[in-house]
């Protein structure tokens, strides 16, 4: 028997802003940890009362830079404590904070100084004095370059002034609260660009409701423990960091631990314990692999047990993603075998008080959600966009599927188009794309619904699914459409495989290039008795060879024969957004892959080039 729909809690932000909401943590909770600076014996933590102190001190000393309210700041340094501070107190001072990406080339860079126009650039050290510095002698309005390492300020230019030097007197309490009262929640507050995989990217500017109604709605629909204690892991030019790290802390005064280097992600969980986690797929997929290297290793009597609760867990976790009630047994039984079993396997991995585990970016293979479902650990799908500051739609424990991304969130409304593209209109949508001039151009139509470009679908229980991004699709010689994403999300649910992208655009049948899970490969090796020393090339073992051939018949089992893939190529990795094939998100960068690996797809369309290693048919091709 279905269960009730239960409906979307309303989200009413009034006239907050973020300005003000740091004032009210700092007066409330003035004591409580705000922001820490990783997890090992040097970390350093600011309470709510330091960190708007301090806050207050830089930008006083950027206002006596010159920089007032419109104009930009471009923000490049790690995530470290003053890049909150620095985004804060241009924020304060009605400026526009910008962290572009730090894989950008030159001429990236270039596009976004050039684009931002901004006045302001603040930078971390020398490295990024480095790499910047060929775009800083272009920027002609440019008043002030501030660098937070004194050693990296060149001498003799009057323009370079230090973090330190800025933030010596704080300014008098009256004059930083009409500051605070300045904004209204309808105030640009930030500048995200866009990734650009289809060209030069957008800059999407945002406000204070935009990114409150956000937070807040989250926290409505998957509610976490008060002042929740929070890992900041991915890039803050992302749009899901910068609301998750930045903003939405502010609105719930939680405790945010920076986490700098995403390789050290595994202990950072184990040290914070943190009650909210957003990863992209790959985070998730990272995460899987570290637990099923901890399950190998069990004894096979604890095994047996784990696997029994897994069983159970998942059984539960499939009759809830189906809308399907939990009968009372099975629900005793399972949370029985949560408390003793899954429990400490979570507790492993610092997830074990993870109240809200949350996925988007790009689609994760269902094998991986199920996994993670059978350690009592259900992670929900979101969507959306740098336009709709993040989730537009949100899963939660009580309404979600295998496969679809939620419903959208409070107050947002959702149409298909005449060809299946989304259109989204609400207080998340943006305020507009910046022109170089510093003006806006309309994101949205007259009636404020926004081209998210996403190809999906809408069920009877309001469950949105997206199919593809609609400039993504790929189109056969024959004419039929072709979602890549479903058929590259199927070829990485195998543990073996870290990157899939599905081929066929204009061509007469669909193939794709795979790329090997190196972290994957030590565990998948114990798991099928195959000796570590004979990996030294995993592209020509016999045994890895025969586990792809194995996942790709295993996709095409579930696919439409036009969908099928007839050949394969096995590619050196990682892809990486360094070495060309992935945006800073992580997405695929389809123009860039079928140009830096033009070869490999052109000799599974011909006769193979020689001396290159052949391209894998299917195990079972179909004609």
């Amino acid at each position: 028997m279905a269960s009730a729909t239960p409906p979307r809690p309303s989200v009413d932000t009034g006239d907050l802003t973020i300005t003000r909401l740091l004032r009210r943590n700092a007066r409330a909770f003035p004591g409580r940890p705000a922001l820490t600076g990783g997890t090992g014996p040097d970390a350093t933590t600011r309470t709510w009362s330091q960190l708007r102190a301090e806050t207050a001190a830089l930008a006083h000393g950027l206002a006596g830079l010159g920089l007032s309210r419109g104009e930009r700041v471009l923000i490049a340094m790690s995530k470290r404590p003053e890049h909150w501070i620095t985004d804060l107190a241009a924020v304060h001072l009605g400026a526009l904070a910008c962290t572009p990406y730090d894989t950008l080339s030159t001429e990236q860079l270039r596009f976004v100084a050039r684009h931002s126009a901004a006045t302001v650039v603040v930078l971390e050290g020398a490295e990024q004095l480095r790499r910047w510095q060929p775009v800083l002698t272009e920027m002609q309005g440019l008043r002030a370059v501030v660098l937070v390492e004194p050693a990296a300020v060149p001498a003799g230019d009057p323009r370079y002034v230090t973090y330190a030097e800025l933030t010596r007197e704080l300014p008098d309490e009256r004059a930083f609260d009409e500051l605070t009262d300045t904004a209204t929640p309808d105030t640009p507050l930030t500048v995200v660009y866009t990734s650009g995989t289809t060209g030069d990217p957008k800059g999407v500017v945002l406000s204070h409701r935009n990114v409150i109604h956000e937070s807040m709605m989250q926290d409505r629909l998957v509610p976490v423990p008060a002042h929740p204690r929070t890992i900041a892991h991915l890039p803050l030019a992302h749009i899901a960091e910068r609301v998750l790290g930045i903003y939405m802390p502010i609105c719930t005064a939680g405790h945010v631990t920076i986490c700098d280097d995403p390789a050290q992600l595994a202990s950072a969980l184990r040290a914070v314990r943190p009650h909210a986690l957003f990863g992209v797929p790959r985070v998730w997929e990272k995460l899987a692999v570290a637990a099923r290297a901890r399950l190998a290793a069990l004894p096979p009597a604890e095994a047996a047990a784990v696997d029994e609760a897994r069983e159970t867990a998942v059984e539960v976790y499939r009759l809830r993603s189906a809308g399907r009630s939990v009968p009372n047994e099975l629900a005793s039984q399972y949370e029985k075998l949560d408390d003793v079993v899954l429990q400490p396997l979570r507790a492993a991995i610092g997830l074990d008080d993870c109240h809200r585990a949350l996925s988007g970016a790009a689609p994760i293979p269902t094998a991986v959600l199920e996994f993670l479902a059978g350690l009592g650990l259900s992670v929900y799908e979101v969507w959306g966009l740098s336009e709709t500051t993040g989730a537009a739609t949100v899963s939660t424990p009580e309404v979600f599927a295998l496969g679809a991304v939620g419903r959208p969130g409070p107050g947002i409304e959702i149409r298909t188009g005449a060809d299946g593209e989304l259109f989204l209109r609400g207080p998340v949508v943006c305020a507009g794309y910046l022109r170089a001039d510093g003006g806006l151009d309309p994101a949205t139509d007259a009636d404020g619904w926004l081209p998210t470009g996403d190809v999906g679908a809408v069920d009877d229980r309001g469950l949105v699914t997206i199919t593809d991004r609609k400039k993504e699709l790929i189109i056969t010689a024959g004419g039929k459409n072709i979602a890549p994403t479903r058929l590259e999300s199927l070829l990485r649910a195998h543990p073996l495989i870290g990157q899939a992208a599905a081929i066929g655009d204009r061509r007469r049948y669909v193939t794709a290039l795979l790329v090997l899970d190196e972290d994957a490969l030590p565990t998948w090796a114990r798991a099928n008795g195959v000796d570590a020393a004979e990996l030294a090339d995993p592209a020509r073992h016999p045994a890895v060879r025969a586990a792809l051939d194995q996942a790709v018949a295993e996709a095409n089992a579930v696919l439409a024969r036009v969908e099928q893939i007839k050949k394969y190529r096995l590619l050196p990795g990682p892809w990486t957004p360094e070495s060309g094939e992935l945006t800073p998100k992580l997405s695929l960068r389809r123009t860039a892959i079928a140009e830096l690996h033009a070869d490999a797809i052109e000799s599974m369309y011909g006769a193979d080039r020689p001396g290159s290693a052949p391209a894998r048919p299917a195990e079972h091709p179909s004609n």
